[in-house]
């Protein structure tokens, strides 16, 4: 489960990184999404809108969805049985990662040291979060930490626009990137969907280019 939800989203390669203050807004900005060519979504747990719009996007059927800014087991619980497939987390929480690793969980914590590397390693993992990216050197610490550690896999998130986003999947081990420019609050805010596909679709078009 854990290695077919990674493909998923790796043959996706971009991870809409969402933050919903309303449950009306996520249903229409799904649509806008894969209208844009981008059937994912990560939501995260910053708002009281979060459960109930992971459960509404998980019932359309045609969308990945996972939840992000998952700091404990109760949050885990929560999100898979709204439906949620897939888990983030900002940072390495050894509790919540054994409990998604013994429940076939996906998980992706968020690591940016050797030190962090190596617990997800020792827990099975090998595919981590790298948070925030840019603020932590972006893709030239991830090279320097995926010359020691060639097993593992990233999934940079943090300050990455679109700018960023061909370097960034030009690099092997770099499974996805994760971003919100292109669901950005004010854009969902103004009710402006036709512009998030517009930069949805752009972001599409970025990936196809690098990974043909």
């Amino acid at each position: 489960m854990f290695e077919e939800t990674i493909d998923r989203i790796a043959s996706c390669a971009i991870v809409p990184v969402i933050a919903l203050e309303r449950e009306a807004d996520a249903l229409p900005l799904a649509d806008a999404l894969v209208a844009g060519g981008l059937p994912i979504a990560e939501v995260t747990f910053r708002t009281s809108a979060a459960e109930p719009s992971i459960r509404a996007l998980s019932k359309r059927g045609d969308m990945l969805v996972g939840a992000g800014t998952v700091l404990n087991i109760d949050t885990v619980k929560r999100a898979v049985d709204a439906g949620a497939t897939f888990i983030v987390s900002p940072g390495f929480n050894p509790k919540v990662v054994s409990y998604c690793v013994e429940q076939k969980i996906a998980i992706t914590p968020g690591c940016i040291t050797p030190t962090e590397l190596e617990m997800a390693i020792d827990h099975g993992l090998s595919v981590v979060k790298f948070f925030p990216a840019e603020q932590f050197g972006g893709l030239k610490t991830i090279k320097a930490l995926a010359a020691p550690y060639g097993q593992m896999r990233f999934i940079p998130t943090g300050g990455i626009g679109e700018k960023q986003l061909a370097e960034y999947l030009a690099f092997k081990p770099v499974v996805a990137v994760g971003g919100s420019w292109f669901v950005a609050k004010e854009l969902l805010a103004a009710g402006n969907l036709a512009e998030i596909t517009r930069l949805t679709r752009a972001a599409v078009d970025v990936v196809r280019s690098v990974r043909r």
